[in-house]
């Protein structure tokens, strides 16, 4: 194509793209009365901005050809400053590299719009192979963190195994979500790290971080669940022993893995907790989202466990990447109570479900835990149907 042609196909590309960026998204009624899902993904591949993409100059790109295409946008870290919903989003490249880069809106729930540049994430003395799933934190000491996964080849691999990995904890800080200072990864006496988040509030004067041990990448192996852990010194970043708070269990949602999603929202019934579930089947993993609490004074200890999942992959959101997953590591509480929901479907796309932290807690505080056996389950059941029998006589 002429030069002409060139600038009004790229006029157009910009003006569908804007166009895309702007659809409206709407709330679905709810089917459990807790939260409610919207029609519409929140961000995707195709969200990403024309820029960076394609190559706009004619004179090295005269067909307009995409050059570094995006594949997904999934798995966001949270935060609300200023009004402003931001969004730390894992993007991934056709390459399968992942990166971090912010998207903001105004409304949380829709027209999401990346930074015009990703994050550049500084690195330790030893590089990052890929990062991704950061959670952030605003901590009372003032800075913003982000905690990530940093995956790296494993040294002790096999002549020719280029699959074994190694996962740890990085950390960085942020005062503007632009600019970051690169900290130490997190040392633990685990063989591996993932999913690991700071807590808000110093504990004892220290500050907190849940944890993931792991033996193998994959594999939790001898990693019993969620855990707790304190460090004195957030620049040097060390943890001793890793309390289990909430632990893998035999044939639940969570009997494979299980991890803490975002920081815990405080309320004055206790921490408000939301985690992602693995169990195997059939089709491979499936990952699920579940909710629980810990003690207001103590948030290492379990108050309330509700069974079962809080959501899982439903229509569209079971297809992608690696399908049958919903993954979470951002929310956020607004000063109204409503609580935005951040969830990923299959490696491939973000959503948004709105609930409150009222209907929240009285979903953990009112959902009976998991008994663990059938006959339990059953008699479980029966108990509330007895009495909801009984009521709905009186209702007619």
């Amino acid at each position: 194509m002429n030069k002409e042609q060139y600038r009004f196909k790229l006029k157009e590309m910009l003006k569908e793209h804007e166009e895309f960026l702007r659809i409206p998204n709407e709330k679905l009624p709810s089917e459990n009365n807790i939260f409610h899902r919207y029609k519409n993904p929140i961000l995707t591949g195709k969200h990403a901005p024309i820029h960076w993409r394609f190559d706009l100059d004619y004179e090295t790109n005269p067909n307009l050809l995409e050059r570094l295409g995006i594949n997904t946008a999934f798995n966001s870290g949270a935060i609300e400053l200023n009004g402003k919903i931001y969004l730390a989003v894992r993007v991934e490249g056709y390459d399968r590299k992942s990166f971090f880069a912010i998207a903001e809106s105004e409304t949380g729930v829709d027209n999401f719009r990346f930074w015009d540049f990703p994050i550049t994430m500084p690195e330790t003395d030893n590089p990052d192979a890929n990062v991704y799933d950061m959670r952030l934190t605003k901590h009372k000491d003032g800075w913003i963190y982000g905690v990530f996964c940093t995956e790296r080849k494993d040294p002790d691999a096999a002549p020719g195994d280029l699959s074994s990995a190694t996962a740890q904890a990085g950390i960085a800080r942020t005062k503007d979500m632009k600019t970051w200072e690169r900290l130490p990864d997190l040392k633990s006496n685990s063989q591996q790290q993932r999913n690991v988040v700071l807590h808000e509030e110093f504990v004892d004067g220290k500050y907190a971080f849940y944890t993931r041990p792991q033996d193998g990448f994959i594999d939790a192996g001898k990693g019993g669940g969620i855990g707790w852990a304190l460090c004195e010194d957030i620049t040097n970043p060390e943890i001793g022993e890793e309390k289990i708070i909430d632990t893998r269990d035999y044939h639940t949602i969570k009997e494979s893995k299980n991890g803490q999603g975002p920081a815990p929202i405080k309320t004055d019934e206790g921490w408000l907790h939301i985690a992602h579930g693995v169990r195997g089947c059939a089709a491979g993993l499936r990952y699920v989202i579940y909710m629980f609490m810990t003690d207001k004074n103590d948030p290492s200890e379990m108050i309330y466990s509700p069974g079962g999942f809080f959501m899982a992959p439903e229509g569209e959101e079971r297809i992608g990447d690696v399908s049958n997953v919903l993954f979470i590591n951002g929310w956020v509480k607004r000063d109204n109570g409503e609580v935005l929901i951040y969830y990923a479907s299959s490696d491939t796309r973000m959503h948004v479900a709105t609930s409150t932290v009222g209907k929240l807690v009285d979903y953990c505080k009112g959902t009976p835990s998991d008994p663990l056996r059938t006959a339990a389950c059953v008699a479980q059941r029966n108990k509330m149907i007895e009495k909801n029998l009984e009521i709905l006589k009186n209702l007619k």
